[in-house]
Order: C-alpha cells, then sequence, then structure tokens
C-alpha cells in the first residue's frame, strides 16, 4: 500500500532526518521525499511531501508515531487536514447583517462556519461565537480575512489563544 503525505517541519537542521527513523523503524519504506524550503510559511515551518509505502499497518503505526513526535500533518492521501478554530464577535451582528457576514467567511478559501450561536441582549450589542473548520496552517490567514470583514461591520472580534 502506499500514502501520500505532507507534514509541516521547522525549517532547522536536523528536522528532515527527524522524520526518517519512525518511517524505517516502523516498517514503511520511503518511496519519494519533496522537500520545500522555498515555501516557509508565517511560522517558519516548510511542508515536506512523503511517498510511503507498506503493510497498512506499519503506515498507521508511523502517522501515530509522527502525532506523538508533535509532527503536525497537513495533508493525507490529497485530503487536507482541518483544525476547529473559534472567534467571538461583539456589536450589532443582527444588525450588520449577519446572513452576509457568515457568506463572506464561507467565502474565504479553505473556511467553513460549522457553528454560529448568538445571544441577543434586546436594543443592546449582541455576541455571537462562531465555530470554523480551517484548512490546516490556514488558521491566522482566517483570523486577519474576518478581522477586515468585522473592522467594515464595525464589530469587535476576540480570537482564542
Amino acid at each position: 500500500m502506499r500514502m501520500n503525505l505532507v507534514l509541516e517541519l521547522l525549517d532547522v537542521p536536523g528536522q528532515l532526518v527527524s522524520i526518517l527513523e519512525p518511517i524505517s523503524g516502523l516498517g514503511a519504506n520511503l518511496v519519494t521525499v519533496i522537500h520545500k524550503r522555498d515555501a516557509k510559511n508565517e511560522n517558519g515551518k516548510i511542508p515536506v511531501q512523503l511517498t510511503l509505502e507498506g503493510e497498512k499497518e506499519n503506515l498507521n503505526r508511523v502517522i501515530d508515531r509522527f502525532d506523538e513526535l508533535n509532527i503536525s500533518i497537513i495533508e493525507k492521501d490529497g485530503y487536507i487536514n482541518k483544525e476547529l478554530i473559534s472567534t467571538i464577535l461583539i456589536g450589532h451582528i443582527v444588525d450588520r447583517d449577519v446572513r452576509d457576514t457568515t457568506d463572506r467567511i464561507n467565502a474565504l478559501d479553505g473556511v467553513f462556519v460549522v457553528g454560529f450561536d448568538i445571544k441577543l441582549d434586546g436594543e443592546k450589542k449582541s455576541t455571537a461565537l462562531i465555530n470554523l473548520e480551517v484548512d490546516y496552517g490556514n488558521k491566522q490567514i482566517a483570523f486577519d480575512e474576518i478581522e477586515k470583514i468585522c473592522q467594515e461591520k464595525d464589530l469587535l472580534m476576540i480570537n482564542e489563544v
């Protein structure tokens, strides 16, 4: 069986070598490695594409080992891993067209609203908790784009830490 992975590694000496030991040590074979040093993200990490070959159980053990080592797998066999994030909006959310806000967030590349809870307080400002599913590694990009929408609509945005 073959498996294609895209990992995210810090761009420091020894990182690439550190991922090779779990592969061979758990009975999988490395078929290809593409180390994209020129594609560093805002966290100083780079994507490394791997093709592995082996028995399904061995490949699953490699995935488990990467998780134990806190090695981020951003894509597996063409499927992009997602992260769940939350943000809070405060202001006249309903008056500023909640549907437009939601549609604009959903229109962002790799971002999808999976939960939207709003607390209304009469004529006062309302509060909304928005839960989002974001392509792995795009959390800050999503927050930055949502912040632009909030500035336009005069809403306060509070992000998770």
